[in-house]
């Protein structure tokens, strides 16, 4: 374990979150991170920038879950199974796919490797910035004091312990895969997606137990790899929480491509059989496959951590409470990422991470708004979703006009063959402010960018309808979803 530099003299509590001396500046303050995740990197990145002492504590690897068994890995595994999708419908394209098969050992091996290679960077930025690194177990012995046990020492956890003491301390120690009691994965047969990358063969059936982001996303890609799916969702339809018109599309899509959804249908248990496993819903009835997949969601890591004692306030789930500037209800100690459960997504847990540090260290800074935060379902075709929600528009909560625009009607996707998919937007009646918006298509994750700019920037529809997109594209369908939401007289001049 490196030596964090950091002294082991008592600097007490602070009476307030910000600093109170103006005249040493944030150099004077020294600030401890528990997790190397986006927020606590991110967090770290800033901090230093601001001539803070930082010290970060990981215990498995710079970039944290997201960067190594997460989000960057999945990811990778997405864009093999995408390729293949792209070539297996090409045939109205004028091109004779045939058959592409999948060398599991290598595209898992490529995905690990891209996984540690981005660790790798994350960590000499961080280190390069001249953040101080510990790898351990970190606990809170107080408000204002960490104790870190060497996991790698000759005594294991129980191992040397550095006592690190912070003006500042940053909680972003992530979450872990839920599991169903009695049903723990064994990396074999029964598998969490952290898993998933150490299999040295494709699943002849693959049992996918979620129908929420995760699960929809897996089980898209194994169907591409060429895996029999079977997607067991406790809800009446795909993606329970997302836009209802973009779960339609993708149920007809998965529908289409062979992937059987099993609605309304619970799993109570797992287990392995003699040649795979056998999932029980608590219906009675019981799906076989060659391999399940656990995706119902994930938990905080925030047990063990000394957390309540130092007073941290948690929420019935375990979630670290906080405010809109990343603040528990300890002066002092933030926290941030998805031990906090305000958005599971990686670009809302580095920004929470960087307005703790901004506040932390007295410099302006605008509270979370999450409003204006976009998400993305990697399926094939995408779901990109910004802003107000067609739910919030149909109850009432929100007042909006509605435009839906299919993808088929676009000359781009005509072009590329693509029909599944669609541009919706919403935007406020009279003044025509665009408040959201859901993409359907390919690469939605990129096509969602300006609608979440203009919901950012409170733009209106004639403004969007007035921007030029590139003829052919897929996002001209944003403009021409935007000239519909304007003015009749309006659109006849722009016409």
């Amino acid at each position: 374990m490196q030596d964090s530099g950091v002294t082991n003299s008592s600097t007490g509590s602070a009476s307030d979150s910000e600093p109170t001396d103006t005249t040493e500046g944030p150099a004077a303050y020294r600030i401890v991170i528990l997790g190397g995740g986006p927020a606590g990197y991110e967090a770290a990145l800033v901090a230093v920038e601001l001539g803070a002492s930082v010290t970060l504590v990981e215990r498995d690897g710079m970039g944290g879950a997201c960067v190594l068994t997460d989000c960057v890995p999945s990811k990778a595994l997405i864009a093999t199974a995408e390729l293949l999708t792209s070539v297996s419908g090409s045939d109205s394209l004028g091109f004779s796919s045939g058959s592409a098969r999948v060398d599991v050992d290598r595209l898992n091996g490529r995905v690990r490797e891209l996984a540690g290679a981005q660790s790798d960077d994350i960590r000499n930025r961080v280190v390069e910035e001249g953040v101080t690194l510990l790898q351990g177990r970190a606990r809170l012995a107080g408000p204002h004091r960490v104790d870190v046990s060497d996991a790698d020492g000759p005594d294991g956890p129980d191992g040397e312990t550095h006592h690190l003491e912070a003006e500042v301390v940053l909680i972003a120690v992530g979450a872990t895969p839920r599991e169903i009691p009695g049903s723990e994965p064994d990396g074999e047969r029964i598998l969490s997606w952290r898993q998933l990358y150490e299999l040295h063969e494709l699943p002849d059936h693959l049992v996918v137990v979620g129908s929420g982001v995760t699960g929809a996303e897996f089980a898209s890609a194994y169907r591409a790899l060429g895996c029999e799916v079977t997607l067991v969702s406790s809800r009446d339809r795909v993606l329970p929480g997302e836009d209802p018109d973009a779960a339609a599309v993708l149920e007809e899509v998965f529908s289409r491509r062979g992937i059987t959804v099993l609605g309304k249908s619970r799993a109570e248990s797992a287990a392995r059989t003699d040649d795979g496993v056998a999932v029980t819903l608590t219906s009675g009835d019981v799906v076989t496959g060659s391999h399940v997949l656990i995706a119902v969601g994930s938990i905080p890591q925030t047990a063990d951590l000394g957390l309540e004692e130092a007073g941290i306030r948690l929420a019935e789930s375990g979630h670290v409470e906080v405010d809109r500037v990343s603040r528990t209800s300890v002066p002092g100690v933030y926290a941030a990422g998805d031990c906090t459960g305000v958005l599971p997504l990686a670009s809302v847990a580095a920004m929470q991470g960087r307005i703790a540090m901004w506040h932390a260290l007295g410099e302006a800074v605008a509270p979370l708004r999450l409003s204006a935060v976009s998400a993305n379902v990697f399926t094939d075709p995408e779901i990109a979703t910004v802003g107000v929600s067609q739910e919030s528009v149909e109850s009432g909560a929100v007042a909006a006009e509605v435009v839906h625009l299919p993808l088929a009607t676009n000359a781009r996707a005509k072009m590329e063959g693509l029909k599944d998919g669609f541009v919706k937007l919403f935007v406020r009646p009279g003044v025509g402010t665009v408040l959201g918006g859901v993409v359907v298509a390919p690469r939605a994750s990129e096509l969602i960018l300006p609608v979440t700019m203009a919901v950012q920037h409170s733009l209106t529809a004639d403004q969007v309808a007035h921007t030029f997109a590139i003829y052919p594209s897929l996002s001209g369908s944003l403009t021409e979803a935007a000239r519909q939401l304007m003015p009749h007289e309006d659109a006849a001049v722009a016409g």
